[in-house]
């Protein structure tokens, strides 16, 4: 069931650990679910209950430590050997008087690592203040240290595999897309139009299927679009209303988002005029992007060009993404923003989102890029345009 060779996930591991020497750390306690499955394969919805995968520097291999009932699935799922996976009892899931970081720990202790640096994702979402507690009060003789993000840079730049599979989430995204736009109608309700891009992410393609999205699909309408990250209702379209889509594409764990905007019916002017210079300055963006720039200096080209009609954009022009679990499809590493001094590299792949949102409207036409020898692409293949659909006369009536 793996995705990779073993070479690349021994490539993977071993530029952690230059990582992890680079920083004094000798033992790495991951909790990211995207960064367990990037180091070992290990693929389950069980990041609702304290798991992790253990990096000792001189190892050879990872450890998995999780619920009982989940070390079947790391089995099936990772290629760690069997005796590397480890499980705690079920007394410890979501109990008062035992916590699972107790018992790693005690492990740790046991196998003569209690006594050294222990790298943590201190600021990751399934690492919680109660992680940090039972850890620091159980490895008295330990040191902890903040390994926030330390895997997470490991991962930005994509092998050729890693960018096969996004492509094929672009492929995804671009059906999904459609059938979104297709869906939506005067008196239609916005549930029904979620439900149908679901069951094409899901679907994928005649080749191959999606997997679920780190993200459900963003649909904010009417006066809603003036905030990126609204969902649906039971509410029905009416005529005249914009709508944005941010969606992606799902691959073994890979991400391909794309946004855009339409409107039913005819446009608003403001909304006419927004869109021609988020998409001007998103082309001239594009066509500037190269390695060898910086994150920030690629913003800048953006910021120049929607200066040129009176307008700023405070939040950054996006984020690194990829491999991803809920709650978020981006790697919380670079950013398109203003001071980012990370170098573009070949095989980088971002979401670059030029959203722009106002009181009561706004607008995101978005592209997935993967940069190239000596510019970038984008992965999904769909016009870039706001979209200005006709009521269906069947449907309106």
């Amino acid at each position: 069931m793996l995705s990779f060779t073993m070479e690349e996930y021994q490539d993977r591991l071993r530029k952690t650990k230059q990582r992890m020497e680079a920083s004094g750390i000798e033992v790495l306690l991951l909790t990211d679910p995207a960064n367990m499955n990037y180091l070992t394969g290990y693929d389950g919805w069980s990041f609702y209950v304290h798991q992790l995968v253990v990096v000792i520097i001189d190892e050879a291999q990872p450890l998995w430590i999780g619920r009982s009932q989940d070390a079947n699935g790391a089995k099936q799922t990772a290629w760690l050997h069997h005796d590397h996976i480890i499980s705690y009892p079920e007394e410890y899931v979501q109990s008062l008087s035992k916590h699972p970081m107790d018992f790693v720990a005690q492990f740790l202790t046991e196998i003569g690592q209690g006594n050294r640096v222990v790298g943590v994702e201190m600021d990751q979402y399934y690492f919680t203040a109660s992680c940090y507690q039972h850890l620091k009060q159980h490895l008295p003789l330990g040191h902890l240290k903040d390994a926030t993000n330390l895997v997470n840079w490991v991962r930005l730049i994509k092998s050729d595999q890693e960018i096969e599979y996004m492509r094929r989430a672009a492929r995804i995204v671009e059906r999904s897309m459609q059938a979104g736009m297709d869906a939506i109608q005067v008196g239609v309700r916005e549930c029904d139009v979620a439900a149908t891009i679901y069951q094409t992410q899901i679907s994928g393609t005649e080749e191959y299927g999606g997997d679920y999205p780190a993200i459900v699909p963003l649909l904010p309408s009417g006066i809603k679009t003036s905030s990126p990250h609204l969902t649906w209702t039971d509410g029905t379209y009416k005529q005249g209303e914009t709508v944005i889509l941010e969606i992606a594409g799902c691959y073994k764990r890979y991400h391909s988002p794309l946004a855009r905007t339409l409107v039913v019916g005819q446009p608003d002017p403001h909304i006419s005029e927004l869109s021609k210079i988020v998409i001007e300055g998103l082309n001239e963006t594009l066509e500037a992007t190269k390695p060898g720039m910086t994150c920030g200096e690629v913003e800048a080209v953006w910021r120049k060009s929607i200066a040129r009609h009176g307008l700023d954009k405070e939040s950054r022009l996006g984020y690194a993404m990829g491999l991803n679990y809920p709650p978020d499809w981006g790697e919380h590493t670079a950013s398109l923003r203003k001071g980012d001094t990370t170098v573009l590299q070949e095989n980088m792949t971002f979401h670059v989102i030029p959203g722009m949102w106002f009181d009561h409207f706004g607008v995101e036409i978005s592209e997935s890029i993967r940069l190239t020898k000596s510019g970038c692409e984008t992965l999904a293949e769909f016009p870039r345009e706001l979209v200005c659909k006709q009521p269906d006369i069947h449907t309106a009536s």
